[in-house]
């Protein structure tokens, strides 16, 4: 099983979806209580996008490992390319809570309250903290709280779609 697993991760990251689709949906069938390969599941239909099926695969990974971070960030991305934005906010919140220093959610976060909530106040606090997370990244992320800083409150956001794309953190 292990192997079986290895090997859709596998032809995942040679970017053989369909294939590793296949073989994780086999997985899955076979075993259904893994979170892994529900997870990852639902990873390759985000990339698709396929929301509801991405949604529902990561909601079911989350309900199989409720405390594994990664899924509640996956999960929060799932959420917020479906636009349930509420939802997004929650399984980012809870990503943090079971470890605060893993930056991706926190990043995540602060660009849904920033780009899709309007919450310009968490947003700034979410992007300093992960700009401490993230020193490889730090110049860009304080560039884009000078952004919002000197944004004034009523002015729309362009492109936010296109934006949150270009800063999401998987």
């Amino acid at each position: 099983m292990q192997r079986a697993f290895d090997a859709a991760v596998g032809l995942m990251r040679a970017g053989r979806h369909d294939e590793a689709e296949h073989a994780l949906r086999a997985l899955a069938g076979g075993n259904p209580g893994l979170a892994g390969v529900h997870a990852n599941l639902g990873l390759l239909h985000r990339r698709a996008g396929r929301d509801a099926e991405a949604v529902a695969a990561l909601e079911q990974a989350a309900r199989l490992a409720p405390e594994q971070p990664l899924i509640h960030n996956q999960l929060g991305l799932a959420y917020r390319q479906s636009g349930r934005f509420k939802q997004a906010r929650e399984a980012y919140e809870r990503a943090i809570e079971l470890d605060e220093d893993y930056a991706a959610p926190q990043l995540n976060l602060a660009i849904l309250c920033d780009l899709y909530l309007g919450d310009r106040g968490a947003a700034a606090e979410w992007y300093q903290k992960s700009a401490a997370l993230l020193p490889a990244e730090a110049a860009q992320i304080n560039k884009w709280l000078v952004e919002l800083k000197s944004r004034r409150p009523e002015a729309a956001v362009a492109g936010a779609a296109t934006l949150a794309a270009a800063r999401e953190q998987p």
